[in-house]
């Protein structure tokens, strides 16, 4: 009964024993920091089941009103998933991307229906998966030196995790193809002409910015808070719905292709990708079909 008590009302964010994160509860906000500044706090697995139990324990604890997502550091807020890991344990069994995209999926999952306002305190740059992470949160504050970017079709992939489905309703059709065709950063004021985040400040006034949002949420009904978050949550929930599957089938499948061999090679050397040598493997000749009638 004790057990069930606890599951239902959260507890001390000690009892945990986070590697990846570090997780704090303070009068009534709830941080959630990723705590891997040595690779840019990228997600490996361990990170995205973390966050995960992070997410859901915010759901459960009544006196938390409000729940901060952040990076340790100041060069990076995320940098999206772990690419040695991709490469050391997805690359060579591609099926393991659909169990990756599994723990992925279910960290978003409980992020959105978290019930409660969530705040992305944008401490350095936004990559990928990362910038997915932003815009599944509420609101946004970005220091004043950070950056955005997507960067799945220069890099062997596809940022169908949230930013194809939540890039045009945040910034609108035209520039969210820009981002996602052309793989270039903006920086944290061309974000927040865009509506990709709420407030620049400078990262001195960071943390103060984000305490003075929170209590502006906190001074709010917490039962109309949840649902005004259930109905604004609509178009996002709807555009997930109908491809987040299907893209976790076809990222699986995409995992063991030459483009994503390249795309790790490319970024372990720190060099560019054989744009050129791509395109012409890709139309390279093609074997005819079997005459009809002939056994396959």
């Amino acid at each position: 009964m004790l057990q069930v008590e606890k599951m239902l009302n959260g507890v001390s964010p000690e009892e945990f024993n986070f590697q990846r994160i570090l997780y704090s509860k303070e009068n009534y906000v709830a941080t959630i920091t990723i705590n891997r500044p040595e690779v840019l706090n990228c997600f490996d697995m361990i990170t995205l089941k973390e966050l995960a139990a992070a997410f859901e324990d915010v759901t459960h604890d009544d006196n938390i009103a409000v729940a901060v997502i952040t990076g340790a550091g100041e060069r990076a807020f995320c940098t999206g998933a772990d690419l040695k890991e991709q490469e050391e344990h997805i690359l060579k069994k591609p099926n393991n991307y659909y169990k990756w995209m599994y723990a992925f999926i279910e960290m978003h999952d409980r992020l959105r229906n978290i019930g409660k306002p969530t705040i992305a305190r944008l401490n350095g740059m936004v990559v990928g998966g990362g910038n997915e992470l932003n815009m599944a949160c509420d609101l946004a504050i970005a220091a004043d030196h950070v950056t955005i970017k997507q960067v799945g079709a220069a890099r062997g992939s596809v940022a169908a995790g949230g930013a194809t489905q939540w890039l045009p309703l945040v910034v609108g059709d035209r520039r969210a193809r820009e981002m996602l065709l052309l793989c270039e950063a903006i920086d944290a004021y061309t974000a927040l002409d865009w509506g990709l985040v709420n407030q620049v400040v400078p990262m001195s006034m960071l943390d103060e910015s984000v305490a003075q949002m929170a209590e502006k949420l906190y001074k709010k009904l917490p039962e109309c808070t949840r649902y005004t978050k259930q109905q604004l949550n609509f178009w996002k929930d709807f555009s997930w719905s109908m491809t987040i599957g299907h893209a976790r089938d076809w990222l699986s499948l995409h995992a063991g292709s030459l483009e994503t061999a390249e795309g790790l090679r490319s970024f372990r050397q720190k060099n560019e990708i054989n744009y050129p040598g791509i395109r012409c493997k890709s139309a390279g000749p093609v074997a005819p079909p079997p005459p009809l009638g002939s056994p396959e």
